[in-house]
């Protein structure tokens, strides 16, 4: 999987939220929509920021992803992944990974 494993900080030099996924979208991206119902069905909390409107936040996610503007990209406590190509699957794990768990 490509996950990033380092202590990164989030765009604007913040410290990750400890208690939340934080999911990086675009608008036209059915990728996107298909992890953030797939979160909401899980009742899983998680703050989105769309790469269009932070340029910070694209930085980050070309960062974590080697040079890739690859979205849906979630990240928590310092993991970071790209979700292209969603499968639900691939949610389960990185969730599983980070210790995650839906309707905790």
């Amino acid at each position: 999987m490509d996950r990033s494993e380092t202590d990164r900080t989030e765009p604007n030099g913040a410290a990750p939220d400890a208690n939340a996924l934080t999911v990086y979208t675009t608008e036209f991206c059915g990728d996107c929509t298909a992890l953030k119902r797939a979160l909401d069905a899980m009742d899983l909390p998680y703050r989105e920021i769309d790469l269009a409107t932070d340029p910070d936040a694209e930085a980050y996610v070309l960062e974590v992803n080697d040079g890739r503007r690859s979205v849906p990209t979630v990240a928590y406590r310092g993991a970071a992944e790209s979700l292209s190509n969603f499968s639900k699957r691939r949610l389960d794990g990185f969730l599983a990974e980070v210790g995650l768990r839906p309707g905790a």
